[in-house]
């Protein structure tokens, strides 16, 4: 593709309808064209556009089929401190080409401690006169290490002129990245001879192989055949990129076969523009090979259940992770074919443990686990994990303590002995004063002298439940009681919140909360069998015996259930999503307290898998949408739990309130017999 390369890509997609596009040429060229593919679904594959910037991160439709310029900076930052040059001076293009590799070769130099006092950007169209008044400028100063990266046609020009102003005397070093050298055979051998002489450069080296003279023998014979003109034809780099990336383009095109090779227009407004109207490629189903992917056979069946038909000889995989992947999958911009393997012995039982899973994988049995695998720094030292698609960490799952036998006094505890001695101090004072103020013109207050103190008692402590029967005739006595009734109001609101949720956190206090704590106190301790944390636990106490693996949450439950002194267990420790799964069956039993931090659960590839970035980003897509929609159906939230649970009181919780009703009307039996 030329210079025209946007205008002719926008017709191969629009007009044409082109499945790939083989190009850009140039780096500055890319943008758009890489914008248009991830538009409309056209994987582009680049044989020379190398600037780092132009990443397949940007677009899973873009193909770099070429080494970036950051491929280089170590060899030419090795030159410099080979000669121990402690400043060098850059010299660039000013477009994306030029600016792509300064990053990395700034980062590069700067390990060295080589200072770049100045970075020199010379314009893509710059006349000899520019090109000069530059080097002018370079030539006041203390640096002469130049490090240049550019094309040929501009490269050569301020080499030249370079050499005119006497820059390629001795004291003077050019150094050249690949930007140059590898497409000098395009350069005049005059201009070499006359102006490069002495120059540094970094070349893309090619190793020599029998396919590749091959390969020249029949080019060569099919260049002379079109270009009998032409006797020695040269080749660089970019024709052995090229001429890949057209091979692998048809290796590709051979392995999908017939499918659909439609376009699909979203927009069919009549104002809309060229852009706007383009449609999407309707093909990435894929024929070729199936990805063999390993997954446990295990009893914690919500996570992944393994269904054998002995029959058949065929397994079904379901479980929450399985969709989890399926999710990941279907964001993935390209078609992923893959079958289930379960590692599994012919009887149906494990294989082996995780590690041992993973190892197929090391060793290329297989391709991908697909699991409850957990990321650890050891496992990552042989295979490459995708990001976490669960949440991360370890924690204990501990019952709730039992406090039926402090449930019957829980009505005393909303307010603190020096509140309950002030309120009923002052239930006393304000019957006082109320009799002062009332008893010598309110008949309600007079009489014998029990009746007076009763009728006043009665006044002061009836405020907290209802109206009195009694009238206030003072107006002094109305103030008062407004007042205390206002205080009683306070009291009462605040005593009823306090004990509102006293009895609805009765039940919700665990039994343990320090993982230091529960090893040291001798009780047993579960864990999931066939994890790490078999392991890690056994490095964090001496006294193994006390470790209870299990293989289920119902097992879990019943270890959980008979307590240590019965065999069972007194807290399990495990990895957060096994803990969500026991507690979206158990909420009202056991709650779960955060001990040690781990990276999660993580999909299993081999070293250097393309496919583990694209699987990273499908995670990030997917984990605020489907994942988190598939989390809720398979786990209760804890807000479930606390709605799904009894908030019923019983017996226990008030029986002492009844025992002093009862009594007081006893008492008051007894004295009235």
């Amino acid at each position: 593709m030329g210079s025209r390369s946007d205008f002719s890509a926008l017709d191969l997609i629009k007009n044409k309808q082109v499945q790939a596009i083989i190009g850009p040429q140039s780096s500055v060229q890319a943008d758009f064209v890489i914008d248009l593919g991830n538009k409309s679904h056209v994987p582009i594959i680049s044989f020379s556009a190398t600037s780092p910037s132009l990443s397949s991160l940007r677009s899973p439709y873009f193909i770099r089929a070429a080494q970036n310029d950051s491929s280089q900076v170590n060899a030419i930052s090795a030159v410099v401190q080979a000669f121990g040059w402690r400043e060098a001076v850059l010299i660039y293009v000013d477009n994306e080409f030029g600016e792509g590799i300064i990053p990395s070769l700034m980062g590069a130099l700067e390990e060295l401690s080589t200072r770049v006092p100045y970075r020199s950007l010379i314009p893509p169209s710059a006349t000899d006169d520019q090109i000069g008044q530059e080097l002018y400028k370079l030539m006041t100063m203390q640096t002469r290490v130049f490090i240049v990266h550019m094309l040929p046609p501009l490269g050569s020009r301020l080499l030249a002129k370079a050499k005119e102003l006497g820059m390629m005397s001795k004291g003077y070093v050019w150094i050249l990245t690949n930007g140059i050298t590898d497409l000098l055979s395009s350069v005049d051998s005059s201009v070499v001879a006359s102006s490069m002489q002495g120059v540094l450069g970094i070349k893309t080296y090619v190793p020599g192989t029998r396919n590749l003279d091959t390969f020249m023998i029949q080019w060569k014979k099919k260049f002379q055949q079109e270009n009998p003109s032409v006797l020695s034809p040269p080749l660089n780099i970019f024709g052995y990129n090229a001429y890949d990336a057209a091979r692998a383009l048809a290796m590709a095109v051979e392995e999908m076969g017939m499918v659909n090779f439609s376009f699909e227009i979203l927009n069919t407004s009549t104002d809309a523009t060229d852009l706007d109207t383009i449609g999407v490629s309707q093909m990435f189903p894929m024929t070729g090979k199936s990805l063999k992917i390993l997954v446990p056979v295990k009893m914690v069946s919500s996570f992944v259940t393994v269904t054998r038909d002995p029959t058949k000889n065929t397994s079904q995989v379901t479980g929450i992770l399985y969709r989890r992947l399926r999710a990941v999958i279907e964001n993935l911009p390209y078609a992923l074919t893959y079958e289930f393997i379960p590692f599994a012995l012919p009887n149906g039982s494990s294989a082996g443990s995780y590690n041992d899973m993973i190892d197929q994988v090391y060793y290329q049995n297989y391709d991908a686990v697909v699991g409850d695998t957990t990321i650890l720094a050891n496992r990552s030292l042989y295979v490459e994990f995708t990001l976490p698609y669960t949440e991360s960490g370890v924690a204990m799952l501990v019952p709730y303590k039992d406090n039926k036998s402090k449930h019957a006094w829980v009505f005393l505890k909303p307010l603190t002995w020096d509140l309950w001695l002030a309120t009923g101090c002052f239930f006393v004072f304000i019957a006082l004063v109320v009799w002062i103020l009332e008893h010598r013109i309110n008949e309600d207050f007079r009489g014998p002298a029990m009746h007076q103190v009763g009728t006043s008692l009665w006044f002061s402590f009836s405020t907290m439940v209802f109206a009195q029967r009694e009238r206030a005739f003072s107006n002094l006595t109305r103030f008062v009681v407004i007042v205390w009734v206002f205080v009683v109001l306070i009291l009462t609101q605040s005593y009823t919140a306090s004990l509102s949720s006293l009895l609805v956190l009765k039940n919700l206090q665990p039994t343990v909360t320090d993982v230091d704590q529960l090893l040291k106190s001798g009780e047993n301790v579960g864990y999931q069998d066939e994890t790490f944390l078999h392991e890690k636990l056994q490095q964090m106490t001496s006294d193994y015996k006390r470790l209870v693996p299990y293989k289920s949450a119902q097992e879990c439950d019943t270890l959980l259930s008979k307590g240590s002194s019965e065999g069972g267990i007194a807290a399990a420790i495990d990895e957060v999503p096994y803990i969500k799964l026991v507690l979206s069956q158990y909420c009202h039993k056991y709650t779960m307290i955060p001990t040690l931090k781990n990276a999660g659960f993580g999909f299993v590839f081999p070293k250097g898998s393309p496919l583990v970035p694209d699987i990273s980003r499908a995670i990030l897509t997917v984990t605020e949408g489907p994942m988190t929609r598939i989390e809720n159906a398979w786990f209760t939230s804890e807000t479930n739990c606390l709605d799904s649970s009894s908030n019923s009181l019983g017996l226990d919780s008030f029986w002492g309130l009844f025992l002093i009703a009862g009594v007081v009307a006893v008492l008051a039996l007894l004295i009235f017999m």
